[in-house]
């Protein structure tokens, strides 16, 4: 798979050397090159990081749109001010065959201006939005550190980059690979873009594993066959384990987390309770409702309410 990362003026380096890193990290782990990472620069110039480091892109124009998997935008403060002419079209031309579009600290703010966050959740300085980018109201803001929502990836930068780009590697590619990343990488499990969404403490590390690889699987979940395969066991097997040291089936946890983050999604943003429910890998808005009412108390619209009056 082909990652394509685009540098502007200012970028902050930490982000840039965890998205290359956690990418290289992956093919390590992989035992072979599994990920390809070419830099560019918005200008095709070398361009300077927020820290005064000069960086070089490996591609001194906008060809070659077609051939990446992924392509993220990295900028710092004031991303505004360096939009080139053939930057929207690369970009459209990279999300018409396929490719996920990402922005990484202020590189949301440019998806935002170009029209690609529209009906997306983000994580967004929703200051700075109202200032520079004017009829937004479309464009769904989460208090996560990052989201991935239908082929958009949004981060707040930072450390948060790496879980981002984990979260990617498991949707992209593979669960079980994004998980040995995170444990190199001493993060334990792959972060959560909500915030509010938290997995169950198990003593069985294998448990921890599983509701990692469904936690990367939100919007459209896995079928319990397949995490099991993923975890090398047969799916009798994994209830059993999921029933000893859960006390729950797999199905069961996993719609538990997929409820969980419905809840994050209905608390943090304005997304209508049809995108809620499809965000959360529910086939119709009803039985969505039904399960959440099951789980919370209420249904969705009530607490959303709630919330507003609050």
């Amino acid at each position: 798979m082909h990652v394509c990362l685009i540098l502007f003026p200012g970028f902050p380096m930490l982000t840039f050397v965890l998205a290359r890193e956690v990418l290289h990290l992956a093919n390590h782990c992989a035992g072979q090159q599994l990920f390809t990472f070419q830099t560019r620069t918005v200008a095709g110039a070398p361009v300077a990081a927020a820290d005064g480091t000069t960086m070089h892109g490996d591609q001194p124009d906008w060809h070659g749109a077609q051939g990446f998997d992924l392509v993220l935008l990295c900028a710092g403060k004031d991303p505004l001010t360096s939009l080139p002419m053939g930057l929207r079209a690369f970009l459209n031309r990279a999300d018409a065959t396929g490719a996920t579009l990402g922005g990484l600290d202020g590189g949301a703010l440019i998806l935002a201006k170009l029209g690609f966050l529209s009906g997306r959740t983000a994580v967004l300085d929703q200051a700075a939005l109202a200032d520079l980018v004017p009829d937004c109201d479309d464009i769904a803001i989460t208090e996560g550190t990052f989201s991935c929502d239908r082929q958009r990836l949004t981060t707040a930068g930072g450390i948060a980059t790496g879980d981002a780009v984990l979260a990617w590697i498991a949707r992209a590619h593979s669960p079980s690979l994004a998980a040995r990343v995170a444990e190199s990488l001493a993060h334990g499990r792959i972060g959560q873009a909500g915030a509010q969404q938290r997995l169950v403490q198990a003593i069985d590390p294998l448990l921890d594993r599983m509701q990692a690889i469904m936690a990367a699987h939100i919007e459209n979940p896995l079928p319990v066959e397949r995490v099991a395969a993923e975890l090398e066991l047969s799916p009798k097997q994994l209830r059993l384990r999921c029933r000893k040291g859960l006390s729950q089936t797999p199905a069961q946890i996993y719609t538990g987390l997929r409820l969980d983050r419905a809840a994050q999604l209905i608390s943090t943003t304005e997304l209508s309770v049809q995108e809620v429910a499809r965000a959360a890998g529910f086939a119709s808005p009803s039985a969505f409702t039904r399960s959440y009412r099951a789980r919370f108390g209420a249904p969705p619209r009530s607490q959303r309410r709630a919330r507003r009056a609050g």
